[in-house]
Parts: C-alpha cells; sequence; structure tokens
C-alpha cells in the first residue's frame, strides 16, 4: 500500500489563492499565515504586499488582481 506523502511532508499542500499584481503585471501564488486567518504576500517584483482576509462566509473564487 502506497504511503499518502502529504502526511510526511509539512506545508506540502498549503491553502493558497492566485494574485495578478497589476503594477508589474505579474501574476504569483500567496499562501496562508501561520494564523490561518489570511492570505498575505508580496509582489515579486516591486515587493508590494497584500493581505486578503479568511471569513467563515468568504467566496469560492481561487484568483484575484491587486490594483
Amino acid at each position: 500500500m502506497l504511503e499518502n506523502k502529504a502526511t510526511t511532508i509539512p506545508g506540502m499542500f498549503k491553502r493558497h489563492v492566485g494574485v495578478k499584481f497589476d503594477c508589474c503585471h505579474v501574476y504569483t501564488r500567496v499562501y496562508t499565515n501561520k494564523e490561518g486567518t489570511a492570505y498575505e504576500g508580496r509582489c515579486p517584483k516591486c515587493l508590494r504586499t497584500i493581505r486578503i482576509k479568511i471569513h467563515k462566509d468568504g467566496v469560492n473564487c481561487k484568483f484575484f488582481s491587486a490594483l
């Protein structure tokens, strides 16, 4: 029987959303913070920060645009 590698490698399937940063026309993944209360990340070119709060009644959208 095969072993489930997701249980042996911490963070292998960390929750994320896709974000297109319009400031530099780049796309990247943004991952949850340690508390699991928001997705936090930066534009890979200009280092602009983004924070998307996670709410119990949130949306099912996996892709966002940062204007």
